[in-house]
Formats: structure tokens, sequence, C-alpha cells
């Protein structure tokens, strides 16, 4: 039961129901803290002085009115009606579950009636919590709210199961903690008092143990509160009335207000009502069980991938274990030829070094013998022996003749290590899958007459080849990150269609495709390179044919078909990948054997600025637009979200709206978003946006529910937001009427951002774009 206490609490003080009342709208709240957050509206605004005025708003129209966001002066949280003279603004209060709610303008006046009896003030307005739904109340105030007496009941139980462990009844000394009670005997045991004094066996055997906290609740039930009329306090329901969804008394069927309804008698309604909520329960329960089934399933799957992890690493480790031996045994092997080689060398070269040693000690000798003979001055014995030097020192000279003095052996070894094919199989080793059953699919073939670009956004199309015979079961889309990095997915789908946005003004990004199967994945296309443009206003060319050249321009259609696809980010933070956009640009194509480029003939402005309109695709349904997309609205009372069609991820960028329609002193938000922004909710609500909300008198800026920097000044029919995105010193800075509103609203932003804007029904305004930055804003920033 302990799921089920949140049900229980009350959403503005955080406990436990006390006196439950239920509201139009279903939801419950305790009668004490309905009394806090009601709140008086002006005379002027009541329905009845509407009617006496003439006004053609009917009540109901005016109870949406009262649906309006409302901020007060200390949080910018929900308060009372600030934009009326006669009802000064009072600071919201935060309940304990984080629900905002409306206090009291002033102290209630002292009173010796309970809180249901005491006089509400006059033309008071009590606004849900939580689904922020308003109402107006008549002359029983408070007391027009039916009791809920089914919740207190539930209270009431829940409470008394949650109470301190109940003692053994039969302990003599220190009673144990009771673990059973018997509802024949109406007594608690503790474990060894039940097997002495209540064995399971003969008469006692057919008693019904059950445990402490079910046997207290079944003692201790509380009485049954009657609920009475709340038109007729003294009165009981006993009838139910079916058109109007509500239990009613004899005395209201006597006064006629059901006379023409269908009235039903209130136990068969009863037990209808049951056995509905029984069936409905068991389609809930049916569900509930599968999930906890699913979750006993996902939590012993994630024991089979730690244990399959850890196999998995052992065999991988393994592997590479074997690698690396038969690798040390090769360089064993090829060392071994090296020292062979080694050997081999240093033997030719001893060899030689020896003999010539060997030569020219003799050479030596023959020269000193010949300088001794030279030095006798006998001239016959000269003579004698003359000849025979003579022929000798010739014939030794021969012997040092071409080719003794030279080397036999190099230094160098005659060894080269061709080790480029291991390290690429080195490099190209991963994971295989293990079923071979078909072969891999071909290589897709870009489609260049659908590709294109368009301001800071690429559309890619591909196909398989005609003659093709192994079906793709998908394909991956990867782009650089448009400064010649590494590549990365972009898409993984079965589409052969796929538009980027968020990509940088003025780069060239390369894209390339693959299809994969069960068997694995093809080869990688040829390679596209993309410009994107350097502003995103654009021109349309015609295309130009020129049949004297390899070369030839084609024009490239956009199909306007949208396609659901995956989202990756490998430019910045968020990566929006969005369905093709409607319309025509035309590009060069130039084509080599190697690489498909893609040249943008946009013109470009001077100055690197963005035109853009807002996105039907990814906005809120009750979003309507008009003017080509540059004027919205909204057809709800409550604030919807719409963002513009163009992403940015670095740069400066400045865009205005201009308030073509503010009536009843709305809360317009604006700023920038991330993709997956919340869209039923006010702008800033969650931690994907960014913005500045603003209505007749004042501004706060708001980020994840945080309300900052409440700043005086507000907005009027025709009034002009301007919104700053400094990418590049990462700030955001917001303008009223070309007047800096506040600090700097944001700064470290860093991302992809979409411009956004939350608005209801009371608001229209209009986008302008491609508008320069600020003069005041350049200078100061060149000066910085």
């Amino acid at each position: 039961m302990e799921e089920m206490e949140e049900e229980l609490k009350c959403p503005v003080c955080g406990s436990f129901y006390r006196e439950p009342i239920i509201l139009p709208c279903s939801h419950n709240l305790c009668q004490a803290c309905a009394r806090n957050i009601l709140v008086q509206t002006p005379e002027s605004e009541s329905p009845q002085s509407r009617r006496a005025s003439g006004s053609g708003v009917s009540d109901y129209d005016y109870l949406d009115l009262d649906k309006m966001s409302l901020y007060s002066e200390a949080d910018s949280g929900y308060g009372s009606y600030g934009g009326f003279a006669s009802a000064p603004t009072t600071p919201c209060q935060k309940s304990p579950n984080g629900v905002r709610v409306f206090p009291p303008a002033m102290p209630p006046p002292p009173t010796h009636l309970s809180p249901a009896l005491a006089p509400v003030p006059r033309n008071s307005c009590i606004t849900c919590p939580q689904c922020h739904r308003s109402l107006i109340l008549d002359d029983r105030g408070l007391r027009g709210f039916p009791k809920n007496r089914v919740l207190e009941g539930v209270i009431d139980r829940y409470q008394q199961s949650k109470a301190a462990a109940l003692k053994c009844q039969l302990c003599e000394k220190a009673p144990k903690e009771a673990t059973v009670m018997c509802e024949q005997c109406d007594v608690f045991y503790c474990d060894p008092c039940r097997l002495r004094c209540h064995p399971p066996r003969g008469p006692l055997a057919k008693h019904r143990l059950v445990p402490p906290a079910q046997g207290r609740v079944s003692r201790r039930l509380s009485p049954r509160k009657v609920s009475t009329c709340t038109d007729h306090e003294l009165e009981n329901h006993s009838m139910y009335c079916v058109q109007c969804k509500m239990p009613v008394c004899y005395q209201c069927l006597e006064e006629g207000k059901h006379s023409s309804h269908e009235v039903k008698a209130l136990g068969a309604m009863w037990k209808l009502h049951k056995s509905q909520l029984s069936q409905a329960l068991n389609g809930l329960s049916d569900r509930a069980k599968e999930a906890k089934e699913f979750l006993v399933q996902l939590r012993t799957m994630v024991q089979q991938i730690q244990e399959n992890s850890v196999e998995f690493e052992a065999c991988l480790v393994a592997q590479c274990d074997a690698l690396i031996d038969a690798l040390n045994r090769r360089k064993a092997q090829l060392l071994a030829r090296v020292n062979k080689e080694h050997e081999h060398k240093l033997k030719v070269v001893r060899d030689q070094i020896s003999h010539c040693t060997v030569k020219l000690r003799q050479t030596t000798g023959l020269m000193e013998y010949c300088l001794e003979v030279i030095k006798e001055n006998d001239p016959s014995g000269f003579l004698q022996i003359s000849d025979a030097l003579i022929r000798r020192v010739h014939l030794t000279e021969d012997q040092w003749g071409k080719g003794t003095l030279t080397p036999r052996m190099t230094t160098d070894f005659d060894l080269s290590l061709d080790n480029s094919p291991l390290l690429q199989s080195i490099h190209q080793l991963d994971f295989v899958q293990v079923k071979a059953s078909s072969p891999v699919p071909a290589t897709p073939i870009l489609q260049l007459e659908e590709c294109c670009t368009h301001n800071n956004s690429a559309t890619l199309s591909w196909k398989q080849p005609p003659l093709s015979t192994v079906a793709a079961e998908g394909y991956i889309l990867e782009l650089d990150d448009g400064s010649g990095g590494q590549f990365r997915e972009v898409y993984v789908g079965k589409e052969t269609m796929c538009t980027v946005d968020g990509l940088h003004f003025n780069s060239t990004y390369n894209a390339r495709v693959k299809a994969f199967n069960k068997t694995g994945v093809s080869p990688y296309s040829k390679t596209l390179v993309l410009q994107t443009s350097e502003a995103a206003g654009a021109h349309e060319t015609k295309p130009v044919k020129d049949t004297d050249s390899e070369e030839q321009t084609l024009p490239f259609p956009v199909p306007s078909e949208r396609l659901p696809l995956r989202r990756m980010s490998p430019f910045s933070s968020t990566l929006n990948l969005q369905p093709s956009f409607p319309g025509r640009s035309y590009f060069d194509f130039r084509s080599s054997p190697h690489q498909l480029s893609l040249h943008s003939s946009l013109q470009s402005l001077n100055a690197p600025v963005a035109w853009f309109a807002f996105d039907p695709g990814s906005a809120h349904s009750d979003i309507i637009f008009s003017n080509d997309n540059l004027t919205v609205t909204c057809s709800s009372y409550d604030d919807r979200v719409v963002l513009g069609k163009t992403g940015f991820s670095k740069g400066v960028h400045y865009w205005e709206l201009t308030i073509d329609r503010y009536d009843n002193h709305p809360d317009p938000a604006f700023g920038v978003a991330r993709i997956d922004v919340m869209k039923d909710v006010m702008l800033g609500k969650d931690d994907k946006a960014w913005a500045m909300y603003v209505d007749n008198n004042r501004s706060w800026f708001m980020h994840s529910n945080s309300h900052t920097n409440r700043t005086e000044g507000g907005i009027t029919k025709g009034a002009t937001i301007g919104v700053l995105l400094d990418l590049n010193r990462k700030t955001l800075t917001f303008f009223i009427n070309n007047e800096q509103q506040g600090p700097i609203a944001f700064e470290n932003v860093e991302g992809l951002f979409f411009p956004a804007v939350s608005l209801n029904r009371n608001v229209q305004v209009t986008l302008h774009t491609g508008l320069p930055v600020p003069d005041f804003y350049s200078s100061r920033a060149s000066i910085a």
C-alpha cells in the first residue's frame, strides 16, 4: 500500500487529506487548503457584472479566460490578478510537493465558525493547483463542493495499517510483537503463543489467521460517515442523476432541478459503478502484472548481460593473448634470422681481416728487405739480386690489385620487414556476426537529383542498386564535423531519405551511407560533399546544362514527404533530424571517380544573417499559422510552444517578434529551445528551454522552472521583442522596443538551439528574421 500514499496527499499542504472536497475537475483538496488558495476577483470582472453590462462573453468563456497564468512580484509564480488596479498582487506559495498555489490576498477575518461555515468573500475564485482550471464560487462558497467521504475512509484505513506494531496479548511478561490475529478468537498472537495456545489442529484449524495490520483495521474501522447533499445539508443522498453524474436527494428532485433528467436508485448505480471500476481494474491489473514480469525479465537480462560480459571479456583477452603469443613466436623467428645474418657478415669480414693482415705482413717485410739492399755499396752484388727483387715487388703489387682492398660484405642488413599488412589487419580487427546465412547488401547509390542543402540543413537520398538481389534491413548515414574530422552516425533506420538540421553555416560537410543486414555491413557509398550557405536567405537559380563538357548542372528537387528519423549529435550537444522541407533549391554538381560534390550556387548576403519561419511540423497542434508561417497564435487558453525551422550552433543571430494582438494581459514567452522541448507548457518550464516571459508590467527570465531577474517594463499591442543569441560568447539577451530588458539573461549556453515562442489565444505575434546584429551590440562586442 505504500505506493498509494501519494494519492492520499493534498497537492497544497503535502499532508494527508483532511475533510477533502471534490472540485469539478475531479481533483481533491483539503477544505482548509481550498480556503487558503481562494482569490477574490474584481467586481467589474465577475460574471454577473458582465451580464449586466451586456458583454457578449459567456460564463464559460469567462471561466476559460480565468485559466491564464498570472505571476507575482516576488518570484514570478502564480499569484493574484496583477493586471487589475483593484486587486494588489501577492507572492505565491509552493506546496511541499512542488505545486504553486494562490495564497489569500488578505488574512481571513476572525470568526468563530467552522471552516466549512465561515463566510467566503464575494466573487471568490478557486484555481485547481493540479490542472490550473479556475472556477467562480457561488453564494454557497466551499459548501457547494461535495465532500469525498470515500477518500476519508481510505486514508483512515491506510493510517491505521501504518500504525505501530501490535503486541501479543498472551505473553505473560514482556509482550512480543504480534505476527497474526485470529478473526474468530479476536486475539493477537506471537509465534510461540500461537503454537502453544492456538495449534493448527482440531477445531482451531478452521479459524482464519490474518496479519496484525489487517486485523486491526477490521477491529477499529470507524463508523461510515453518511454523505449529505451539498444543497440540502440535512438530506442524505438517495438517488443518482445520470445526466449530471452526481448523487442527489429527494428534496433536489422535489424542487425540479433534475425533472428532465434520468434518475436511478443510488444503490443500483453504486453497484454498477463498482462493477465498472472492478472491470477497469482487471485490465489495469493485467498491465501491472505484465509490467512486473517485464521488470523481472529486465533484471534477469541485467544479470545475463553481466555474466556474458565477463565471459566475452575473458574470450577476447584469450584471443588477444593468442595473437600476442603468435606475434612473439614470429618475432623470435625473425630475430633468429637477423642473428644468422649478423654472424655471417662478421665471419666474412673477419676472414678478410685475417687474410689482409697476413699479406700486409709479407708486403711490409719485403719492403724493409728491399730498403736494406738499396743501402749496400757493392754494385756487382746488388746487380746479382736486383732483378729478382724487382720481379717480387711487382708480383706483390699485383697481388694488391683491384678488389683486394674492397670489403667483401656491406654493413647494411639486406632484410626489410613489411609490417603494413599486419598493422592494417590489426586496425581492421573487429567483431563480426557469427551467423552468415546470406551475403551482405550491395553498396547504396546516392540519388544526386534529390540531394540538396538549404540554409544550414542538408537533405540526402539514396537507393539500392537496380540489380541488387540482397535485401537491406537498414541504412547508416554518416557525416563529418564540417572541418574534415571523423565521420559519425547521424541516422540509422529503414528510410532512404534524411534531412539533417542544425549544421554550421558556410561549412563543407562530407556524407556517406552504407547498408546493413543480419550478415554484415556493405561498403560505403561514394562521398558526397555538401556546402551550406553563408547566409540563410537563398535565391533559386535555374539549372543550366552544358553538353560540351563532362560536368553538368542538375536541379535537385526537395520532396515534401516527412520521415521519422533517429537523432544523434556529431556536431554539438543536440542534433535535430527533421523531415524534409517543401520547396526547391538548385546546386552545381561535379562528379569524379572517387568523390561527388555539391557546390551551392546561392547568392549570399553581405552579412551572415539567418532567414527562417516557424515550423508547423514540430509545433503543438493548437498553434495556428498564417502569413507564410511567420505569424502565429493559439486556439487554447493554455500556453503552447512553437519552434523556428532553423537551428543554430555557432555565430551571432538576432531576430524580432512584434505583438499583433494582446488581450487580457497574458504572459507570452520568447527565447530558444532544444528540439525536444515540451510543447504543452510555458517556455522555460523544463530544462530544454531558455526564455523571457513578460506581461504588461514586468518580465522574468525562466529556465528549468526557475524564475530570475524580475525587470520592470512590459509589453502592449505593437511592442517589439528582440532575441540576441551570441554563441561565440555563449550568451542570450532580450530586448523590448530596442532597449535591453534586464541584464544578460543566460550565459554558458552552447549546443544546438531553435528560436522558440510560447503563447495562448490572447496573443498573436509575427516573426521578423534576416536582421543584422544591433549596432550598439556589435560595437560593444568589438570593444570587449
